[in-house]
């Protein structure tokens, strides 16, 4: 639990409470907990990445791009901790992979608060460390040399 309330942000972790080691979504109306379970359920196809972006997007504007498209269940900017300015990338959840892919093919080189934007199929950090990808190799301690 510890570690779920450093990831979620305070307004949305008011909403749930611990319940035999379940998540249990409270009666409130101002939080709708269903965005989360359609991202569950819909896995990572109906999720892009987004590169390009401009410092001065936000995650209201990026969601307003893409929503043409398609309902887009979440906007997520990547910033900076210690800026806390854009990073230049982000991710577009939709509620459809056939809403994704439309995306994808449509916005893909467009422009967005003046800079031209780049959109790919996000990739599972799951499925990036399964072959040891990114992973530093382990040799071991250089070999003494036997000049002395």
């Amino acid at each position: 639990m510890a570690a779920i309330r450093r990831l979620l942000p305070k307004s949305i972790l008011g909403h749930f409470s611990e319940s035999n080691h379940a998540f249990v979504s409270s009666p409130s109306t101002a939080y709708n907990p269903s965005s989360f379970r359609l991202i569950a359920r819909r896995g990572i196809a109906s999720k892009l990445f987004v590169t390009g972006l401009s410092f001065y997007t936000t995650e209201k504007g990026l969601s307003q791009a893409f929503s043409q498209y398609g309902q887009v269940v979440q906007a997520t900017i990547v910033m900076d901790k210690v800026s806390d300015r854009s990073k230049g990338f982000g991710f577009v959840t939709f509620a459809s992979t056939d809403e994704a892919e439309k995306a994808l093919t449509e916005m893909s080189g467009q422009t967005l608060d003046g800079r031209v934007v780049f959109v790919q199929h996000a990739k599972s950090t799951r499925s990036a460390m399964r072959f040891g990808e990114g992973m530093p190799i382990a040799r071991g301690p250089p070999e003494p040399s036997e000049e002395r």
